[in-house]
């Protein structure tokens, strides 16, 4: 049986458990990147973070669901995701294999069940994580208080293909710590939710609030350890 944490029981944190001992399983993500239309980070962030709910919500990741059982390995161990872009025939290739993609106003992500660390499918093997460079053509408008927020740690940078992955695990830890109707219900509204990076002013509050909070295993780019995201959940308030 999958061990799912409580929130601060993170499967993100950098302490060797028995989790390390378990075999290692990915979540594969994808972001379709043109050249000629490249999507906003926050859209990015967002529909990446949307795309891990809906594989964990999806009839085929539960019970005896073709993904269940991978769904199952992947949270026994340490829950990691990585992001990889695609463009033109890449694209077409990724969506071509089992998954789920998911739009937003101008991003594309698809998201795959998890795969053996070290077995990737070979058509997703040959993406490049790297390079995963996107802007905000304008600020983004504030957060709705009504809805969900996935809070970036401002002290942080990270690119943004690592800034999804954060979010998904945001979004997910949020998942998990929500009882069956309050997910059915977020589900009911689209699973709508918000990125922004909180006010340097507010994270130590939103740190120290007990809502779910992802401590990076410090894989790529930042510090063992590191707080990247605050999840707050209505809720979770």
């Amino acid at each position: 049986m999958s061990h799912v944490p409580a929130p601060g029981d993170s499967p993100f944190r950098s302490e060797r458990t028995p989790r390390d001992e378990a075999p290692q399983f990915v979540l594969p993500l994808v972001v379709r990147i043109e050249r000629s239309a490249p999507p906003a980070r926050t859209d990015a962030l967002e529909t990446a973070a949307r795309a891990v709910l809906l594989l964990l919500g999806d009839e085929r990741a539960r019970g005896a669901g073709e993904w269940a059982e991978a769904v199952r390995n992947w949270e026994d161990a340490r829950i990691r995701k990585v992001v990889r872009r695609a463009r033109g025939a890449e694209w077409r290739r990724a969506e071509a294999l089992p998954g789920i993609t998911v739009t937003g106003k101008s991003a594309e992500v698809r998201v795959f069940p998890p795969v053996p660390l070290d077995g990737w499918p070979r058509d997703l093997a040959k993406l490049q994580v790297s390079g995963t460079e996107l802007d905000d053509p304008e600020p983004p408008a504030a957060a709705d208080p009504a809805l969900p927020v996935l809070w970036l740690n401002p002290e942080l940078e990270m690119s943004a293909g690592k800034a999804m992955a954060q979010a998904g695990h945001g979004a997910q830890l949020a998942w998990w710590a929500l009882p069956g109707a309050e997910r059915t219900a977020w589900r009911d509204a689209g699973l709508a939710l918000s990125v922004r990076t909180a006010a340097p002013a507010d994270w130590h509050r939103l740190t120290t609030a007990g809502l779910p909070l992802v401590r990076d295993a410090g894989f790529t780019e930042i510090a063992p350890g590191s707080c990247t995201v605050v999840a707050e959940h209505p809720a979770l308030r």
